[in-house]
């Protein structure tokens, strides 16, 4: 997405990089326009929800929380453009990954959101990238593994429930599936 839809990454106040900012910067805009209030989707801090969080955003484009935040609401709300966003969900993962290409966390966050519309492959492509990008984390291969099951590639599903599991992953939904489907075998 370009400029012209999804604007600049040149902002009054950053952007900044969420994996390496200074603690004071990140505490000074969440305090602001992130609070746990905000987070949860109940209410904004400064303003708007949605406007809460694309000043988060903007300031922080790879905020993974804030874009988690942003993707529930574009869910919630059944819009690719929240009400009161300044840009759609897609142009906000967009962003990130411009700024960030190497943030394997936003990749996680957007295979969150595609898994959640119904995106299943585009959910694995991004999962994988996760991976790739080196978010090797039991979380990643359990929902990896649920989307794999979901197009009914089992065996890939089990590969990565496997590794979930080998990773402390506690939920049992995936096994279940697969003992469902007769490919976990204890």
């Amino acid at each position: 997405m370009g400029d012209e839809e999804c604007g600049k990454l040149a902002n009054a106040f950053g952007p900044f990089d969420y994996t390496r900012a200074n603690p004071e910067t990140i505490v000074l805009v969440e305090s602001h326009h992130f609070t746990p209030q905000v987070e949860s989707l109940v209410a904004g801090q400064e303003g708007r929800l949605a406007g809460d969080i694309s000043y988060t955003l903007r300031a922080f484009p790879n905020h993974h929380r804030a874009l988690l935040a942003m993707a529930k609401l574009a869910l919630r709300e059944k819009k690719a453009k929240p009400t009161d966003s300044l840009y759609s969900i897609d142009c906000w993962f967009s962003r990130a990954i411009q700024f960030q290409p190497d943030d394997g966390q936003v990749r996680v966050v957007l295979g969150y959101y595609l898994s959640r519309i119904g995106n299943a492959k585009g959910a694995v492509d991004a999962f994988n990238d996760a991976i790739e990008l080196g978010v090797d984390t039991g979380n990643v291969h359990y929902n990896l593994g649920l989307v794999l099951f979901e197009l009914k590639d089992y065996d890939r599903a089990l590969e990565h429930a496997k590794k979930a599991y080998a990773l402390g992953f506690q939920l049992p939904g995936l096994r279940n599936k697969l003992r469902e489907a007769g490919r976990w075998a204890d």
